[in-house]
């Protein structure tokens, strides 16, 4: 299998991104608004126990879709995955130094955490837009951290919206090369 193929196969399990992405707002949504009308403890709870429930959930909508919630055994990108899976958890204890140094750091740390992990979902998917998404949480995890401490929530809400976009620039992709596969198969 060539690296093309793989990467459509990814592209076509996962609808480029679409469902994890979406799953992925709503986490971030529900902390956000913890943040908000709540308490800075009760949105870190969420979005940390949240996040370790995204995959699964993913993989559910997934499902409820009716389609294939995971790669075939043996495909040569869910090594790959495995790695990337792991990227955002290691990068934890970097987040949580930051958040124990300044409260306010939180969201914007793991933004900046966040998008480092999309990065290698440029390569899986074969999506120059996960490179747009890296720098855009990136940028704005930055911005936030050295110039907008004081706004806690600001960085949840940022995030919240910019997974919602790319799930649907990602649904938007799926959506054009399905048809287009349609198209060369008749």
């Amino acid at each position: 299998m060539n690296i093309s193929d793989a990467q459509r196969d990814v592209r076509n399990v996962f609808l480029s991104g679409f469902p994890g992405q979406l799953v992925s707002s709503l986490v971030w949504l529900v902390s956000a608004v913890l943040a908000t009308w709540q308490s800075p403890k009760s949105a870190i709870i969420a979005l940390l126990v949240g996040g370790f429930f995204i995959f699964p959930l993913t993989q559910l909508l997934l499902r409820l879709m009716g389609r294939p919630a995971s790669l075939p055994k043996g495909h040569p990108m869910n090594a790959l995955g495995m790695q990337i899976a792991f990227t955002l958890p290691l990068n934890l204890p970097l987040v949580a130094a930051a958040t124990l140094y300044r409260l306010n750091w939180f969201y914007p740390a793991l933004m900046i955490a966040l998008g480092t992990h999309y990065l290698p979902f440029i390569f899986s998917y074969g999506m120059p837009q996960f490179g747009v998404l890296a720098a855009l949480l990136i940028g704005a995890g930055l911005t936030i951290g050295l110039y907008i401490p004081s706004a806690f929530s600001l960085g949840a809400w940022l995030t919240a919206a910019a997974l919602l976009l790319f799930a649907f620039v990602g649904r938007s992709f799926a959506l054009r090369e399905s048809k287009r596969a349609l198209a060369i198969d008749r």
